[in-house]
């Protein structure tokens, strides 16, 4: 592939997809919104704070510069949290060349719009969520650790553009880290941010030592209301039981490196909300993407309890002993 290709962002998973794409000679250029941190990881040539003791390769370009990060670009990956990816290509945008593509590897869904990462970009650079600019997203079971380590993992790639996301898909298949391909881009999306709810909750049943019955209730149950919401709102059912939906949910759901589970189990050992994101050094994005779903799903119709329990607890308005309680006291149905 000519040219180079740009990742935005520098936290955990912009460090994996740079060790990734340059794992096979990839021109590579990475940009940070933050000039120390840009000057750190230039010195380091290790991201210290997000995930240490993975060596950034001598061949990658690292800036701070908005004007500089788009020379020769042919594609750019944003690896940006929801809530920063208006106020970060804003900047970006006067140096973006015109239809370049661009891949997100982000999980959420933005407060004020309850857009999607992929609208957010859309509607910043092409001046409206479905805007004609060729956008992709990479999503699926990636514990950016376990892939740095070199464990297997199997993702998915979203695109309306086949092309595009057969091209991808080649830039990021390695032996170890294999692509699929998806064309519900929505779905894949909307999997992607829904889940990370979920495993709040499954952290709260860790904390309060729930057991694995209740965990194994709460992902059966979870990934019925996500499929619904996502339903609801144009995707695919098929795409929920697939890599980015049930996929994700488990691992997000099980995995101790999991930032949102490790929130929710802080949360149901006791610990305040503020207190339990002041001690995770990075973003954890369920925390500000649960009213954000609870708003798609009053939008869509779409009945989501655990969603309701989970920003409740999260709200101050409800303990988890009492969130627990109500979902179970819900009254009884059939089950499909």
């Amino acid at each position: 592939m000519g040219g180079t290709i740009l990742i935005v962002g520098d936290g955990a998973m912009s460090t994996l997809c740079a060790r990734l794409l340059a794992d096979k000679g990839h021109a590579l250029r990475l940009w940070s919104a933050f000039p120390d941190n840009a000057a750190a990881l230039g010195a380091t040539r290790e991201n210290r704070r997000y995930l240490p003791a993975v060596p950034l390769p001598e061949s990658l370009e690292i800036t701070a510069d908005p004007a500089a990060a788009f020379a020769d670009a042919v594609l750019a990956v944003s690896a940006v949290p929801t809530q920063f990816i208006r106020h970060w290509w804003d900047r970006l945008k006067p140096h973006c060349p015109d239809a370049l593509p661009i891949c997100s590897a982000t999980k959420g869904i933005e407060n004020d719009t309850l857009l999607r990462p992929t609208q957010i970009l859309a509607d910043v650079l092409a001046g409206g969520p479905d805007g004609p600019w060729p956008l992709a997203a990479l999503s699926g079971p990636s514990i950016a650790r376990e892939v740095a380590d070199g464990k297997p993992a199997t993702v998915v790639v979203a695109s309306a553009d086949a092309a595009l996301a057969e091209r991808i898909q080649a830039l990021f298949t390695t032996p170890t880290f294999r692509v699929y391909t998806n064309d519900d881009l929505l779905g894949v999306e909307v999997a992607g941010a829904t889940k990370n709810v979920i495993a709040i909750a499954a952290g709260i049943l860790d904390g309060l030592r729930a057991g694995d019955n209740a965990k194994a209730a709460l992902l059966a149950r979870g990934l019925v209301e996500i499929t619904r919401l996502g339903v609801a709102m144009g995707g695919r059912a098929e795409t929920f039981f697939g890599l980015a939906g049930l996929g994700d949910l488990v691992t997000t759901c099980i995995s101790p490196h999991g930032r949102n589970r490790s929130f929710g189990e802080a949360i149901g050992k006791g610990q305040t909300v503020s207190a339990a994101l002041a001690a995770t050094a990075s973003v954890v994005e369920g925390v500000a993407t649960a009213g954000s779903v609870l708003g798609l799903a009053h939008c869509h119709g779409a009945d989501m309890p655990i969603t309701e329990a989970v920003h409740a607890v999260l709200a101050g308005g409800r303990t988890p002993t009492d969130a627990i309680t109500q979902l179970m006291s819900r009254p009884l149905k059939a089950e499909n």
